[in-house]
């Protein structure tokens, strides 16, 4: 049964957070005034740059929200028990998780990196139509039931899984939240549209895990029911529903504050 106790505490999942947390302290501290003239503030204006304690906030929120997904109980709930508690893991890593990263990156953080030789792909891969097919294609294919079931028993695999849908998560929302001044985020209307686009694009995997009439993956078929009287196609059809309605609600939300800057830009 569930152990409320089951905390994850692996060298690569606390070491790699508190690595992000470290470097970005670092980033943001002792480097920032070279960071911010490399960024091409002039010198005065760099030594005036006060510490982004704001960003600092949504930056740390957001490896806790990482940490939360995959590294309390319900990554052994989701894991093991309930596809709609794996779901809840992908929600919170594909929104909250990675808006919060990106919100908590200031431009001159980034845009220094960015003319090195090795990240020039970056500014193809940032495109709205490859943001849109990269992740419109990790989620889906991540659902693909041998896939999907390989990495509920494979401890590596359900690593690459969370880390892929992380990266991906990260690409979608790039459009509109890109910390970047040389990659800025693209127009109001644009983002409109970029999101109507990728929630069409997303509709075939909420409908094939929504209306599926058998249970796609094995483990949860056969899982020890924790929910009396919650069976395995109702979980299945409680998480094809979170799947649908927390990515609309959320880019509806995202499309109201785009219309809303739209129309306060056409004034």
């Amino acid at each position: 049964m569930i152990d409320w106790r089951h905390w994850h505490n692996e060298p690569w999942l606390i070491g790699g957070l508190v690595l992000l947390g470290w470097l970005w302290a670092v980033l943001a501290g002792p480097l920032r005034t070279q960071l911010v003239q490399r960024a091409g503030a002039s010198a005065e204006a760099a030594v005036g740059v006060s510490f982004p304690r704001s960003r600092a906030a949504k930056f740390y929120a957001a490896l806790f929200i990482f940490y939360l997904a995959v590294g309390s109980p319900l990554d052994q709930i989701g894991e093991r028990f309930l596809f709609s508690a794996h779901m809840l893991q992908h929600q919170l890593l594909v929104y909250p998780a990675a808006i919060l990263f990106l919100l908590g990156l200031p431009p001159w953080m980034i845009d220094p990196l960015l003319p090195r030789p090795a990240l020039r792909p970056l500014r193809l891969l940032t495109h709205p139509i490859a943001c849109a097919i990269v992740y419109t294609l990790v989620i889906s294919v991540w659902h693909a039931p041998w896939l999907y079931d390989w990495a509920l028993r494979d401890k590596f695999v359900h690593v690459c899984e969370h880390l892929t849908f992380f990266g991906a998560a990260l690409l979608y929302w790039w459009p509109m939240l890109s910390p970047s001044r040389t990659l800025p985020p693209i127009s109001y209307g644009g983002q409109m549209l970029y999101l109507v686009g990728v929630l069409i694009a997303m509709t075939p995997v909420f409908a094939y895990i929504t209306f599926s009439g058998e249970i796609l993956y094995p483990t949860y078929e056969y899982a020890p029911r924790v929910i009396a009287n919650f069976s395995a196609a109702q979980d299945q059809l409680l998480a094809g529903v979170t799947m649908k309605l927390m990515g609309m609600g959320v880019a509806l939300t995202a499309f109201g504050v785009a219309f809303f800057r739209w129309y306060e830009e056409k004034k």
